[in-house]
C-alpha cells in the first residue's frame, strides 16, 4: 500500500469511528469546584467566615451646607481609616461617585443608543423622547462632579493625591501596616444635579409650578473610602451607573447645615432635636415612640405655611450613625413628617416617614405602616432590625435604599382642572412594593454588606425574593411580583439575555437579569426544591453568618448547601452560570399491565385490545350483506365458534405448571394488577429541574408526584419514568402549578391540550391620509379646551 493510501485509510478510519462515538455528555450535576474560588482560613468551605476573616474599617467626622439657592454642597471633615487586614498598604482609594456627572465621565462617554433605525423612528413607541433628548443635551454641559479643595494628614501637611475618574488615590507619607489607623480631612463641594434632568439615585426636585420650593434628597455627596478585602484587593472598578457601592462599615459624625425652616431625614439618629424641633414636634416624637399607628410630627398644615416663606437664617443639624457603611440625607420645607415606634425582639426603632403634600392622601396613609411591615417580616427570615430608625422619604428618586434611609418616588396624580387627587392601583401597590424594596436593603446589602459594584444580583435578586415574601403577607392577593415562576418565562425565552453572574455594567435586561430572575430561582428552591423548612433554615443561617460582613457569590452558594444538607450545584449551575431556560416536555406515555400469566384473563385482555381497533371502512360497508355461511349453517365448524383468543386445556395446563414453580411473594406480585405506564421526557430548555407531575386516574382522582431534578442525572437531555398505579391513569400534566418557570406549557400534558385564544377583528378604516380634509381643518385658538367640540368644517 502506498503512503498516501495509507493516510487515505487512516482518515476513513477515524472518519467512522467518529461517527460511532457517543455524544459528549454533557453533566448538569457536575460540582462547581471549577467555578467557586478555593476555600479557606478567610472563607470557609462551609460558606462561613473562616477564622482568619478581616474587614476593614472607616470613620467619618463631616460638616456639611445645603446651598439651596446655588443648589449645591460644600463639605469638610476627616475620615480615619483602620487597617484589619494582614497587608501593609501604601495607598488608599478614594470614591468620587459623584464625579459621575461631569461633563467628560466614563458614564456619559460610553452612552450608545440603541440603532439608528429607532432614532429615526417615527412610532412613538421606538422614538426618542423629550426626556432622553434632555438628558443628552444637557449632560453635557452641567458642571457635575466633586471639587476637591483639599486632602491634608492629620499634622496639616497636603498629601499627594492622584484622581482617576471616579477613584482618587491618596498616597500615605509611610506604609500603613496591619493593625494601623490613619486619619485624613479633605474639603470638597459639588452641584447637586437635577434628578428629573440629570440624575440617577441623588438629587433635587424643583416644584416651580406649584410653590417654587426644593426638595432635596442626597446621597454620594462626601468622598467615600473604596473596599479593599480578601477576595478582590481595592475595588477598583468605576462608577458607571448601574453597577452601585461596596463600602466599609464604620461610625458617622455629621452636622448638616440647612435653611432653618426646612426639615432633614438623615441616616443616624437626631443628636440635638432642642436646637432643630420645636416643642411641639419633640412631644409628638415621644409620643410616637409607644403610640399604635403613626403620630403626625410636622403636618400638613405646618409644611404648607413653610412653604410660604423663605428663611434666610440657618439651622444645623447634627446626627450620629454607628456601625454603618454609607450615609444618606434629604431636605426641605415641604415635609410633612410622621412616625411611629416599633419592639420586638431586640429591634427597638423608630418608622419614619418624611413626603411633600404631593404625596398625601397616599403617604400619610401607607408609607410607616410599610416601613414597619418589612422590619416585621425581614426579621422573620434574617435577622432583627439592628438600626435606631428606618425612613422613608418622598422625592424625585423612584428607589433607592442606604442605611436606615430609603427614597421612594410614588405618588398619587392631581387633576389639572378639577383639582381631584386620585391614585391607581399600580400606584397604590407600586409605593407599598417599593418601599418594602427599599427598606428591605438595609438587611441586604447595608447589613449583608454584598459588593453591588460586582455582583448586582447578590442584593437586588436576594432582596427582591424576601420583598415577595413580605408582600404575601401585607394582604391575600397581593398583586403578583417579580418572584412568580410564571412571570419569568418571557424572559427566560427571550435571546437578549446574560447569566446573572455577569458583572454589574455588563448585564442586559437589569430588571428581570438582577432582580427577577434570582428571586424567580429562590423562590422555586425554597417551594419546589428544598421545602420551606430547610430553605428557610438554610437562607437565615447566611443572613446570620454574614451580617456585618462581606459575603461573596460562593459564601452565598455553599452556605445554603451546608445549612440545607443539599448539593445544589446544579441549581447554581443552572440559574446563575448559563441562560438556560425550562422546557419539559412530556413526549409519550405506554401502558404496561403485568401480565397475570392466566390464560382466561391474557387471552381476554389481548381480545378486548382487538375489539379497540378501528372497523375497516370495508367492513363497515359490508355490515349486513348476505354470507353463504347464515345460508347454509353446516358449512360452520369449531373455527366459527373459536378464534385466536380461544384458551385451550394446554393453556392452562402450562399455567398450572408455572404457577407451581412460583415463589408466594412471586405469586402474590402477579396477583396485583398494577397499571405501568412509562414516560418519555425531553429537556428541550437544557435547564434541569425536578418533576412535578400531576396524575388524573380513571376515577377523577388526582395525585401529585414529586421528582428530584436528579432524574436527569445519567441523561440531561431525554428520559424515560416509570409510573405505577392502583386504576387506569388517563392523563399526566407536568408543573401542573406552573411553579417551575416552564416556558412553554403547551408541551406539558398528555393527552396534549388545546389551547384557548381569540382573535381580534377590526373595522377597515377609510378616507385616512385625506390632505384636503386635515387642511380645512378649523385652527384651535391658544385658550380653547383640548377637548372642545370641533367646529364644522367649512363649506367646499
Amino acid at each position: 500500500m502506498t503512503l498516501i493510501h495509507l493516510h487515505a485509510a487512516i482518515a476513513t478510519l477515524l472518519l467512522s469511528c467518529s461517527a460511532l462515538a457517543a455524544d459528549p455528555f454533557d453533566d448538569k450535576f457536575r460540582q462547581l469546584d471549577e467555578l467557586l474560588p478555593t476555600p479557606g482560613a478567610i472563607r470557609s468551605a462551609s460558606g462561613a467566615p473562616g477564622h482568619a476573616y478581616w474587614q476593614q474599617r472607616a470613620d467619618y467626622k463631616l460638616r456639611a451646607t445645603l446651598d439651596e439657592a446655588g443648589r449645591s454642597i460644600s463639605g469638610a471633615g476627616t475620615i480615619t481609616y483602620h487597617n484589619n487586614s494582614p497587608d501593609t498598604l501604601s495607598y488608599l482609594w478614594v470614591q468620587l461617585d459623584q464625579n459621575m456627572f461631569r461633563a467628560d465621565s466614563d458614564n456619559r462617554k460610553i452612552a450608545t443608543v440603541p440603532t439608528r433605525e429607532a432614532w429615526a423612528s417615527t412610532r412613538e413607541a421606538d422614538g426618542v423622547k423629550f426626556e432622553a433628548m434632555r438628558f443628552n443635551l444637557e449632560s453635557r454641559s452641567f458642571d457635575g462632579g466633586f471639587n476637591i479643595m483639599s486632602v491634608k494628614g492629620a499634622d496639616g501637611q497636603p498629601l499627594r493625591h492622584v484622581i482617576n475618574k471616579t477613584m482618587m488615590r491618596i498616597d500615605l507619607p509611610q506604609p500603613m501596616k496591619p493593625g494601623a489607623r490613619f486619619s485624613f480631612s479633605m474639603e470638597w463641594s459639588f452641584k447637586v444635579p437635577e434628578l428629573n434632568v440629570l440624575g440617577r439615585r441623588s438629587g433635587f426636585e424643583r416644584f416651580d409650578e406649584q410653590d417654587k420650593n426644593d426638595l432635596f434628597e442626597i446621597a454620594q455627596w462626601y468622598p467615600r473610602m473604596a473596599a479593599y478585602y480578601d477576595a478582590a484587593g481595592w475595588q477598583n472598578k468605576q462608577y458607571l451607573g448601574d453597577g452601585e457601592f461596596t463600602l466599609e462599615f464604620g461610625d458617622y459624625d455629621i452636622e448638616l447645615t440647612v435653611p432653618a425652616d426646612h426639615i432633614v431625614a438623615s441616616t443616624g439618629e437626631l443628636q440635638n432635636p432642642g436646637s432643630v424641633l420645636t416643642a411641639a414636634q419633640r412631644d409628638r416624637l415621644r409620643q410616637a415612640r409607644s403610640a399604635s399607628k403613626p403620630v403626625i410630627i410636622v403636618t400638613q398644615a405646618e409644611a404648607e405655611l413653610a412653604e410660604k416663606s423663605r428663611s434666610t437664617a440657618t439651622k444645623t443639624w447634627h446626627f450620629k450613625a454607628k456601625n454603618v457603611r454609607d450615609f444618606a440625607w434629604a431636605s426641605s420645607r415641604k415635609f410633612i413628617w410622621d412616625a411611629q415606634g416599633y419592639k420586638n425582639g431586640t429591634t427597638d426603632v423608630m418608622a419614619m416617614s418624611y413626603y411633600p403634600k404631593e404625596g398625601n392622601p397616599l403617604w400619610e396613609k401607607y408609607s410607616t405602616q410599610a416601613v414597619i411591615h418589612t422590619i416585621d417580616q425581614y426579621n422573620k427570615y434574617s435577622f432583627d432590625y439592628p438600626y435606631p430608625t428606618a425612613i422613608s422619604v418622598n422625592g424625585p428618586v423612584g428607589g433607592m435604599e442606604y442605611p436606615m434611609i430609603s427614597f421612594n418616588g410614588p405618588r398619587p396624580t392631581k387633576d389639572k382642572k378639577t383639582g381631584e387627587i386620585t391614585y391607581s392601583k399600580q400606584t397604590k401597590y407600586g409605593l407599598i412594593s417599593v418601599i418594602i424594596h427599599e427598606v428591605g436593603h438595609n438587611y441586604f446589602p447595608m447589613i449583608v454588606n454584598s459588593d453591588e459594584r460586582q455582583w448586582t444580583w447578590m442584593d437586588e435578586g436576594i432582596n427582591s425574593f424576601v420583598q415577595y415574601l413580605a408582600e404575601q403577607a401585607w394582604e391575600e392577593a397581593y398583586p403578583r411580583s417579580r418572584s412568580e415562576p410564571r412571570a419569568i418565562v418571557d424572559y427566560m425565552r427571550s435571546k437578549n439575555q446574560v447569566p446573572i453572574m455577569t458583572n454589574s455594567e455588563s448585564v442586559l435586561q437589569r430588571g428581570n437579569n438582577a432582580y427577577a430572575k434570582p428571586a424567580t430561582a429562590l423562590n422555586i428552591l425554597r417551594e419546589t426544591v428544598l421545602g420551606r423548612e430547610l430553605f428557610d433554615f438554610a437562607f437565615r443561617e447566611y443572613a446570620q453568618r454574614w451580617k456585618f460582613k462581606r459575603p461573596t457569590p460562593s459564601d452565598f452558594f455553599r452556605t445554603m448547601e451546608d445549612a440545607s444538607g443539599t448539593d445544589l450545584d446544579w441549581f447554581w449551575r443552572g440559574w446563575f452560570y448559563t441562560t438556560d431556560a425550562v422546557d419539559v416536555s412530556v413526549d409519550g406515555i405506554t401502558e404496561y399491565g403485568v401480565s397475570s400469566k392466566n390464560p382466561d384473563i391474557e387471552k381476554a385482555w389481548r381480545k378486548a385490545q382487538k375489539d379497540l381497533e378501528p372497523v375497516s371502512l370495508t367492513d363497515q360497508r359490508n355490515k349486513g350483506m348476505a354470507r353463504r355461511v347464515e345460508a347454509h349453517p353446516e358449512l360452520k365448524d369449531f373455527y366459527n365458534e373459536n378464534g385466536d383468543f380461544t384458551v385451550t386445556n394446554k393453556d392452562r395446563n402450562k399455567y398450572n405448571e408455572t404457577i407451581e414453580t412460583l415463589e408466594p411473594w412471586e405469586k402474590a406480585l402477579l396477583a396485583q394488577g398494577k397499571h405501568l405506564y412509562l414516560v418519555d421526557f425531553s429537556n428541550i430548555g437544557g435547564l434541569v429541574t425536578p418533576l412535578v407531575l400531576e396524575i388524573e386516574l380513571k376515577s377523577g382522582k388526582k395525585t401529585i408526584e414529586r421528582i428530584p431534578a436528579e432524574v436527569w442525572r445519567y441523561s440531561s437531555k431525554k428520559i424515560t419514568k416509570l409510573i405505577v398505579t392502583d386504576e387506569p391513569m388517563v392523563g399526566l400534566v407536568q408543573d401542573p402549578y406552573w411553579e417551575t418557570a416552564d416556558t412553554d406549557i403547551s408541551n406539558n400534558a398528555w393527552p396534549r391540550k388545546i389551547t384557548p385564544s381569540r382573535v381580534e377583528l377590526f373595522k377597515t378604516e377609510r378616507g385616512t391620509n385625506d390632505l384636503m380634509k386635515d387642511f380645512r381643518t378649523p385652527l384651535k385658538g391658544k385658550n380653547e379646551k383640548k377637548d372642545a367640540t370641533p367646529a364644522p368644517e367649512a363649506a367646499p
